[in-house]
Parts: C-alpha cells; sequence; structure tokens
C-alpha cells in the first residue's frame, strides 16, 4: 500500500464525509427547523433525552420521516459514491476502505461545521453498498432479529447489524484489511455513540423509558424495527395495553 494514494483515499472520503446532509435537507425544505439541539419525552416521566447530533433522525423529528428518509439516502450516497470511484481507480489496493471509514468519520465530526454531525450509521451502510451491498441486507436483517427476536432489547436490535459486519466481511473476503475496517467501523460507532449511550442505559436502570414501542419509533430504522415486531407479534402484548388506555380515555 503506497502512502500518497491511501492518504488522498482518506482525504477525499473525510471531506465529502464532511458534507452534512441533514443541514442542506432543513435549509432548502423547512428553513424554519432548527436542529442543533434536539429533545424528546420519555413515556411515564418528566424526564427529557437531549441529542445534539445533527442527523437524520433530527429531521425526522423536527420536518417529518420523508425529509428524514431523503437524508438518509443522501448520507449513503456521499460515502458511497467516493468509495466506489477510488474502487474502481485502485482496484489491486484497498484504498477503498480508507475513504469509506474517513467519510463516516466526516460524517460524525465534520469539519465544515465545528465537527457536530451524526451518528454515522447510514454512513456505514453508504459504504458498504460499495463494499459488498449484500452485506448491507445480511448484516442489517440478521442484526434486527438477533435484537429483536433473541435479546429482545432495542439497542441491541440496533447495533447488532454492525457487530455482525465482523464476522461476515471476514468471511466474505478473508482479508486482513477488511477485517480492520469492520472493527474500526464499530469501535468509531462506540465512540460517537457514548452520550446516547449513557442517558439509555440511565433510564434503564431507573424503570423508565420501557416503552419498547415508542423509543423504536423515534428513527426511520427504528420505526422498521417497530413495523416488523409488531408483525411478528413481539409487540402484541403493548398494542393490547395501548388498545385499553385508548378506550378508558374515550
Amino acid at each position: 500500500m503506497n502512502t500518497i494514494p491511501a492518504l488522498l483515499s482518506g482525504i477525499l472520503g473525510y471531506l465529502i464525509g464532511s458534507i452534512s446532509s441533514a443541514r442542506i435537507v432543513s435549509r432548502l425544505a423547512a428553513p424554519q427547523v432548527d436542529l442543533s439541539k434536539t429533545e424528546f419525552g420519555i413515556a411515564g416521566s418528566e424526564d427529557r433525552v437531549e441529542s445534539g447530533l445533527v442527523s437524520a433522525t433530527a429531521v425526522s423529528i423536527h420536518a417529518g420521516p420523508r425529509l428524514g428518509f431523503i437524508t438518509v439516502v443522501l448520507d449513503m450516497l456521499k460515502i458511497a459514491v467516493p468509495t466506489l470511484l477510488v474502487k474502481r481507480a485502485y482496484s489491486d489496493a484497498p484504498y477503498y476502505l480508507l475513504t469509506a471509514a474517513a467519510g463516516m468519520v466526516g460524517h460524525m465530526w465534520p469539519l465544515y461545521h465545528r465537527f457536530k454531525g451524526g451518528r454515522g450509521m447510514s454512513a456505514v451502510y453508504g459504504g458498504m453498498f460499495a463494499i459488498d451491498w449484500i452485506g448491507v441486507f445480511a448484516t442489517s436483517l440478521s442484526g434486527m432479529f438477533f435484537g429483536l427476536f433473541i435479546v429482545r432489547d432495542f439497542l441491541v436490535a440496533y447495533m447488532a447489524g454492525f457487530w455482525f459486519l465482523i464476522p461476515w466481511l471476514w468471511f466474505r473476503t478473508h482479508d486482513v484489511a477488511h477485517l480492520l475496517y469492520a472493527v474500526a467501523v464499530n469501535v468509531i460507532l462506540l465512540v460517537g455513540m457514548i452520550p446516547e449511550m449513557k442517558q439509555y442505559l440511565r433510564l434503564r436502570r431507573e424503570g423508565k423509558g420501557g416503552d419498547l414501542s415508542e423509543v423504536m419509533q423515534l428513527t426511520a430504522m427504528g420505526r422498521g424495527m417497530y413495523k416488523m415486531a409488531k408483525r411478528f407479534g413481539l409487540l402484541k402484548v403493548q398494542a393490547t395495553v395501548d388498545d385499553e388506555r385508548t378506550t378508558e380515555d374515550g
């Protein structure tokens, strides 16, 4: 691996990854929206969870799921396109892995916006579409199944797909560079999610925020998990309780 092409591939990924799709979408389609601070309540509690991330989730909460989905697509494209270009330009070297990883870092800590960006999840899958598109569906769906139906924990369901990237890329490539990329992705995600994970775990310890169905619907991915869980009856009990509450209120 030559130093200069590797460095340029990483710089390209970081600079393009630093473009904030959330800010662009909100400025063009919902200029009245302020994404600098996002809060949402917890069922059965006066507590509010704060998120300072400027992301597709923030756009979805403030401006609606349609604009949130558009933001996700743009976030994925800004990583997938440069990664694919580098992959084709240097087909004999794994420089594109540096482009994808650096793009994710740029998305989470953008140079142009005082290092205040998004979570990085859409950026990971954007890179994976260029690296191994089959893995996007294989790891995300298996992660959802593992978290929702085996462990029965929303946080695990949300993160397991990224954990599964490690065995998946090793199985598909048997290449150390791809293995290191998968490990690096998970470490970067973990570092970026530390503040939110602290809030989530604190609320769980206090017995708050236990309504899985409400928590799941805060993000586009969570809404997909929610629909899947309802289809297979995982949230049947909760739905029944909600129906009883509605009847009593009526």
